[in-house]
């Protein structure tokens, strides 16, 4: 087995629950090497881990998954629905091969009317337009050519349901199971309160243009920016490739929402396992 690793933040490199998992996983005669960018990635690899919270699962799917190659998020930061495993778990299932790959839905962006340098157009739990000032901004919204009334609002988003306990959470979105095969079309701090989110299918094409009091408006793709003229189309539809997400066994996403959200907790529930 060859397993290549990335680390965002600078402070985990001298971790030393890091260093023993990796020696653990070189005694077990698995080839281990760090990646850095796209680049770096060997043939042959056959997952990658993950060190650190969703941010970093984040950017690591940006050097990998549209390569096909798995994502094991090991959990060295905070809520971690992304990266939800424990180190001290892992080598134990790798080696004794006690996990699962999934595969979920992503997004493709497609930008209409401006260029945007160094551009990977793919993100795993959402992609939207956001305002850029203390404006409010309209976006107009069509779903398969069928136009939608326009939103006012902070911003608004599209998301997977990988995606649906991220950002579009804290805005109001639905929880999804991350198996369901459906986008989510959120606003962030609406002004017309009868618009609210919507389900939608998966196969859905979502184009959203902005109107904007600065002439701007900030297109987001996972945890990456780009500054866009107003009028520009960006169209957002699933990728024509999944993410490909390492699920240790045991693995459940229920008992996740229960532990990070604090979901049931009431003093109702204290007989509930």
């Amino acid at each position: 087995m060859k397993v290549a690793f990335f680390i965002k933040k600078d402070e985990l490199r001298g971790d030393s629950r890091i260093a023993a998992l990796l020696s653990q996983l070189r005694q077990a005669g698995v080839e281990v090497y760090e990646i850095h960018c796209r680049n770096c990635v060997q043939q042959g690899t056959d997952l990658l881990l993950s060190f650190g919270g969703d941010g970093t699962f984040l950017s690591a799917a940006h050097r990998v998954a549209d390569a096909g190659i798995p994502i094991l998020g090991v959990n060295l930061g905070r809520l971690g629905f992304l990266s939800s495993h424990r180190i001290e778990d892992v080598a134990a299932h790798l080696t004794s091969g006690n996990y699962s790959v999934k595969e979920r839905t992503m997004l493709q962006v497609s930008v209409h009317g401006a260029d945007i340098e160094d551009f990977w157009p793919y993100a795993v739990n959402e992609a939207g337009l956001h305002r850029s000032d203390a404006g409010t901004l309209g976006v107009d919204v069509s779903i398969d050519g069928v136009r939608l009334p326009a939103y006012w609002a902070d911003g608004l988003i599209v998301a997977t349901s990988i995606g649906s306990t991220a950002y579009s959470l804290s805005a109001g979105g639905p929880i999804c199971l991350p198996a369901s095969s459906v986008l989510l079309l959120t606003p962030v701090a609406p002004h017309n309160l009868n618009l609210r989110p919507v389900v939608l299918p998966a196969s859905s094409c979502i184009s959203l243009t902005a109107r904007s009091r600065s002439g701007k408006a900030l297109l987001s793709v996972d945890n990456r920016d780009y500054t866009l003229p107003e009028g520009v189309e960006v169209e957002i539809r699933q990728a024509p490739f999944k993410l490909k997400k390492v699920c240790l066994e045991g693995d459940n996403f229920i008992d996740a929402l229960k532990d990070r959200l604090f979901w049931g907790k009431d003093v109702r529930n204290s007989n509930e396992g």
